[in-house]
């Protein structure tokens, strides 16, 4: 039986549930956010006030029962829950600290940190609103749809100065994810094809000797649009898609940096970094050296495989970085954040022999992407619960198994 009740008796009802919700949640605030809790229940009243007011003036006998209400309520909660997860340890305001990254402070408020895009406010009045520096301060509210909403207010890091030190260093935007574990590779990777890499300038020689290394002056030839810095790169692993058998390109073996000096038909460089010897017919290759100041994580939305690990390892732990066999061509974007899964095994039925079972897939951890190339991309393993290995399958966030 579906007992219906009138809409001047409902809305009495929650009315007064309301005012005890409001006053519990002002006690509990009183300690700490007074503002936040008042304004969620200013909001929630306004709501259920205005909703009320609709039915009241629809003056339909047949509307929809207070149980069927309360059912789509409780669905759409479910929604956002399923949605956005607040971590249970959540502050309400954290102040951010150097050494912090994106993915740290999103992690702090969220239990899914690659979810930072549904929460994050972007204040129109706050120059420059999606870096966030150390001192400022990142505030959790709710939003007029109800959902939890992260929040920018610019502070000013506290710095403490010894009396013979009077000098700072510049305040810079916190990175997405730590630069340590990523440095090595930003300025000294490449993947190209082969009609790319037969593109690109090459050195020539160099006056004293075939081996050029640090501090060495050479020539190279092909530079059609010069640049002030180039690595020097020569061709090395090229990668095959393991799921189709694909070329996908090769990768490029850094052998330093060089600065040019002069052009002309044969553009003059000096070598002034050096990782390895580099030698006539080596390939210059400008590269980018930071990251995007766009990047900050992001639910990824592909599926594909590792198929290479940068660190010359075989098997792959937290912060090793590692090659997919997606990217901008199939829609890989920096701070994509994908779950790395391993495969079920294949076992034997106890029964039966005949019988063979393949046991689902375990989520391994999660990466998130720094470097696209065409057709691969570099990530970054950011969470790991056990050893991931090459072939292990990278899915969407929504798609790795807790």
């Amino acid at each position: 039986m579906i007992l219906r009740s009138t809409p001047w008796i409902s809305f009495a009802l929650r009315c007064a549930v309301l005012g005890v919700l409001a006053a519990a949640i002002g006690g509990c605030a009183s300690k700490s956010t007074p503002e936040f809790a008042t304004d969620v229940a200013a909001e929630t009243i306004a709501r259920e006030s205005a909703e009320a007011d609709a039915r009241n003036a629809a003056k339909d006998k047949d509307s929809p029962p207070a149980s069927a209400a309360t059912t789509d309520a409780s669905s759409s909660q479910q929604v956002t829950a399923t949605t956005v997860t607040l971590a249970p340890d959540h502050p309400n305001a954290y102040t951010v600290q150097r050494g912090d990254t994106l993915w740290d402070i999103s992690a702090r408020f969220l239990n899914d940190p690659w979810l930072w895009p549904e929460v994050w406010y972007v204040n129109p009045e706050i120059e420059n609103p999606h870096l966030i520096y150390p001192g400022d301060i990142i505030e959790l509210t709710v939003g007029a749809d109800g959902r939890p909403q992260l929040q920018l207010r610019r502070g000013r890091e506290t710095i403490k100065l010894s009396p013979e030190i009077r000098s700072t260093s510049l305040r810079e935007a916190i990175p997405p994810l730590p630069l340590s574990k990523v440095k090595a590779f930003l300025g000294s990777s490449v993947v190209l094809d082969d009609a790319a890499w037969e593109a690109l300038p090459y050195i020539i020689a160099q006056n004293d000797g075939l081996m050029i290394n640090a501090g060495d002056r050479f020539y190279a030839s092909g530079l059609a649009d010069p640049q002030q810095s180039y690595g020097v790169f020569r061709k090395d692993q090229p990668f095959i898609d393991p799921m189709t058998g694909e070329y996908l390109g090769t990768s490029g073996l850094y052998l330093g940096t060089a600065a040019l000096d002069s052009t002309g038909e044969l553009a003059t460089l000096n070598m002034i970094k050096s990782r390895r010897e580099a030698l006539p017919g080596d390939r210059l290759y400008p590269v980018l050296a930071d990251l995007p100041e766009s990047f900050y994580p992001q639910p990824g939305t592909v599926n594909g495989r590792i198929i290479a690990v940068l660190d010359g390892v075989s098997l792959i732990g937290l912060y090793a970085n590692v090659v997919i066999n997606r990217g901008i061509e199939d829609g890989v974007e920096p701070g994509q954040v994908m779950g790395i899964v391993k495969a079920g095994a294949a076992v034997a039925d106890p029964y039966d022999d005949s019988k063979i079972h393949v046991l689902p897939g375990e989520t391994s951890g999660y990466l998130m992407i720094y470097s696209v190339f065409d057709r691969v991309s570099y990530g970054l393993v950011m969470t790991a619960n056990r050893t991931m290995r090459i072939n292990d399958s990278v899915v969407p966030p929504s798609e790795a198994r807790r």
